[in-house]
């Protein structure tokens, strides 16, 4: 999707003159609208919300009226492409900009009289969180000032302006890269293409082209994933500076040019930092071994494909930067998840219980039951489908499932996946009821099903938002009612 689909990119007076409209007031919002005052001739939020400083026009003149007075907006993530003011301001020839591009246009030197601080950008349909804490993770361990920032953690608007920082890990989600126009990274990754968000996106080809944009005036390396083509082809469609390079990363032997994995060791051919002292056409660095890892493993099991893919992701980016591959070693010895993400919360009866409540899509629930035996998962699925089916993800992983408990109010894409390719599997469907008592109704219905040696896994391959506030409160339900009924046992 080139920028000629997105309107016009630069406002008709210098930034530091122009009338900025915030539109939406989610954490994003109120990043922008803080860091603003200042920095821009004036500032007028706009939203739903009662804090707004203007409510959100239902009708055509209002929304002329607002942009009228408007050279610039800044829009949250939340806000479709589709939303009425988004394409007045588009019709009306107001840029509209996503908080990533106001971050790049705003991004301050760092101490010491250096320039701003590179991004190293990561994108994809799943995995970007834990790739963008391992970044970090590395980094630090080569010393350097930097925090995981963007989709997680710290709004990138924060931390462009902090002048203390030596490299952001940057996170990207699609929605945030649908109005970037101007970012150029040191180095991105895109991890990996499979739908989700078509109803924010309207099409795979959309949702992939604005996961794509992360490539675009890349300075070093474009990253990506050697086992999924459509990675590949979006950075030979983009249009990098001169010099910056392909690398592909692999689970399994790498080519030249690209990071793998060799037996058990995680290996590099794409970069020669100063202390590797070999020549990358005809040896490899080492980077750490899967022992480096095993802490991430699900239980005493092996290290899952996808977190090794995440790994060496994460040290091609830092490579990019020059980083020494002893730091990759330590940075991913160190490193530890958020919560959410493959986390057992408790046993009971030599049944785990296992919370990965951020699988909030098929891709990434296919990865969470790709990590446990045949046959031993009781699978809580379900919630907000986001116009996704599931029909590949159940025939994908049938083997591993013993029951499944399905939560949310649409169960349908769920039953009639499983239904159609794991007919023999018996499935509990949780009435959505009284919200505050699902999870406990899941758990104790998906304890019924488990055997010593099982795994109760919640990886819901759907959003939150219809019975819970986040992943995160989703997850703590989990772990809540597991709790309760390890207390009461």
């Amino acid at each position: 999707m080139g920028l000629r689909d997105h309107g016009p990119v630069e406002p008709r007076v210098p930034l530091a003159q122009a009338r900025v409209l915030v539109a939406g007031l989610g954490v994003t919002g109120r990043a922008v609208a803080g860091a603003l005052p200042g920095r821009v001739a004036s500032v007028v939020t706009v939203a739903p919300d009662d804090d707004a400083d203007v409510a959100t026009p239902s009708d055509d003149a209002g929304r002329a009226a607002l942009l009228a007075r408007a050279d610039v907006v800044v829009t949250s993530p939340g806000l479709r492409p589709a939303d009425p003011l988004l394409v007045a301001a588009r019709a009306a020839g107001v840029p509209v900009w996503s908080e990533v591009e106001l971050a790049w246009r705003l991004r301050v030197a760092r101490s010491g009289g250096r320039g701003p601080a590179p991004w190293l950008a990561v994108t994809g349909t799943n995995g970007k969180t834990t790739t963008v804490e391992m970044l970090a993770s590395i980094l630090a361990a080569a010393g350097l000032r930097t925090r995981a920032v963007g989709n997680v953690g710290t709004p990138l608007v924060e931390a462009a302006l902090d002048p203390d920082l030596d490299v952001l890990a940057v996170e990207l989600s699609s929605f945030q890269l649908h109005f970037a126009h101007t970012q150029q990274v040191q180095a991105g990754a895109v991890l990996n293409i499979a739908d989700d968000h078509l109803d924010w996106h309207g099409s795979s080809e959309a949702y992939a082209a604005d996961k794509g944009r992360i490539f675009e005036r890349a300075e070093v390396a474009c990253v990506y994933n050697a086992g999924d083509a459509r990675t590949e082809g979006l950075v030979r469609e983009a249009d990098v500076t001169e010099g910056a390079r392909a690398v592909g990363f692999a689970v399994g032997v790498p080519g030249p040019g690209m990071l793998g994995l060799v037996e058990d060791v995680l290996v590099d051919r794409a970069f020669h930092a100063p202390d590797d002292a070999v020549d990358r056409l005809t040896t490899a660095a080492e980077l750490g071994t899967l022992t480096d890892l095993a802490h991430l493993a699900p239980g005493d099991g092996p290290t899952p494909p996808h977190v090794v893919a995440n790994a060496l992701a994460a040290a091609a980016l830092a490579r990019a930067h020059g980083v020494p591959a002893r730091a990759v070693r330590d940075g991913l010895r160190a490193f530890r998840p958020g919560g959410h993400r493959i986390q057992q919360v408790g046993a009971l009866d030599g049944v785990a219980y296992v919370d990965d409540s951020k699988a909030t899509n098929a891709h990434a629930a296919a990865a969470s039951l790709a990590g446990f035996a045949p046959g031993s998962v009781v699978w809580v699925a379900g919630g907000l489908a986001k116009g996704a089916r599931f029909d590949d993800l159940v025939a994908r992983r049938a083997d591993r499932l013993r029951a499944v408990v399905v939560i949310g109010v649409d169960p349908e894409p769920f039953t009639t996946a499983l239904a159609r390719h794991a007919p023999k599997i018996p499935v509990l469907v949780v009435d959505p009821g009284e919200t505050d008592t699902v999870m406990r109704r899941a758990v104790d219905a998906a304890r019924s099903f488990a055997r010593a040696g099982d795994t109760v896994l919640l990886a819901p391959a759907g959003a939150s938002q219809d019975q819970f506030r986040s992943y995160a409160q989703r997850g703590e339900a989990f772990a809540d009612a597991v709790g309760a009924i390890v207390a009461g046992a």
